[in-house]
C-alpha cells in the first residue's frame, strides 16, 4: 500500500505569539514550531496501515521554507519511509494555491491513500484536503474518527451531530483525521537517528496570488479583570444582580 501524507508547520499551541512589524504575520522569534498535532494522527493512521498490509511505502509532504525540513524529520523518525519539502518562502493565505501545488505534486504519484490532518490549528480553513480531493477527482471524506481498509475498497466513520456517519468509498481517495482515529506514536532513539538517513528531497514551487488577501492579523482583546461581587449570603444577591444588568445572562 502507498499512502501520501500531507503535514504542516505550526507554531505550539503554548507558545505566545506576537505579532510581527508588518502586521500580517507573526514575530517567529522566540517560536517553538512543532508538526501540526492532527497531522500526527493522519501520520499514524498511514504507518498503522502499512504495517497491517506488510508492505508498501508512506510518504510525508510539506509545503513551506526550509524550516519544514525539521517538520517533516518528525515524520521519518516516527517511521516515514521519506519525505518531499515543496520549498515557498511565498505562503499564501488562500487555501487553494497551496492546493493546487499540492495535487500538481501527488498526481503522479499512483497512491492508494493520501491523508490530511482535519485541519492545521494556526488557521484553522480545513480546506486544503477537500480541495486537493476535487483537483484530484478522487473521493473525500473529512474528519475521520475511525477507519477500515480493505483491498480497493474503505469504511470511514465520522461523527456527526447527533451520531456517527458510516461512509464507504473506493481507493485511491482523499482522508482528513480526526483526533480519536488513533492514539500517535512517539519517535524512539532508533527511529530519530534512522531519520538522519532517510531521503528528503527539496522541489522549489511557486505558488498564485490566489483570490484571498490577508489584511491585517490582530490578538483578541484582553479579558476584564474579576471582580468579588459580595461577601457571605448578600453575595448572591449582587451575583444575580451583575448577571441579569451588566452580563445580560439572566
Amino acid at each position: 500500500m502507498k499512502i501520501a501524507v500531507c503535514v504542516k508547520r505550526v507554531p505550539d499551541t503554548e507558545t505566545r505569539i506576537k505579532i510581527g512589524v508588518d502586521g500580517k504575520s507573526i514575530d517567529e522569534a522566540g517560536v517553538k514550531f512543532i508538526l501540526n498535532p492532527y497531522d500526527e494522527f493522519a501520520v499514524e493512521e498511514a504507518l498503522r496501515l502499512k504495517e497491517k498490509a506488510g508492505n508498501g511505502e508512506v510518504v510525508v509532504y510539506a509545503l513551506g521554507s526550509d524550516a519544514s525540513q525539521e517538520t517533516i524529520r518528525t515524520t521519518l523518525a516516527m517511521g516515514a519511509d521519506r519525505g518531499v519539502l515543496l520549498k515557498t518562502d511565498t505562503p499564501s493565505a488562500d487555501p487553494l494555491p497551496a492546493a493546487r501545488a499540492l495535487a500538481a505534486e501527488l498526481k503522479s504519484g499512483a497512491y492508494d491513500l493520501i491523508l490530511f490532518g482535519k485541519f492545521a490549528i494556526d488557521d484553522y480553513h480545513q480546506a486544503v484536503g477537500p480541495m486537493v480531493a476535487e483537483l484530484l477527482d478522487l473521493p473525500c471524506v473529512t474528519a475521520i474518527g475511525h477507519l477500515e481498509v480493505n483491498g480497493g475498497s474503505a469504511v470511514a466513520e465520522r461523527e456527526v451531530e447527533g451520531g456517527i456517519e458510516v461512509v464507504e468509498l473506493s481507493l485511491p481517495a482523499v482522508l482528513s483525521a480526526d483526533k480519536g482515529l488513533n492514539e500517535p506514536r512517539y519517535p524512539a532513539l532508533k527511529g530519530i537517528m534512522a531519520a538522519k538517513k532517510k531521503p528528503l528531497e527539496v522541489k522549489a514551487v511557486t505558488l498564485d496570488a490566489g483570490g484571498v488577501t490577508l489584511l491585517e492579523l490582530a490578538l483578541p482583546p484582553a479579558r476584564k479583570e474579576g471582580r468579588i461581587v459580595g461577601e457571605g449570603p448578600d453575595a448572591v444577591t449582587a451575583l444575580i444582580q451583575a448577571l441579569r444588568s451588566e452580563a445580560k445572562a439572566i
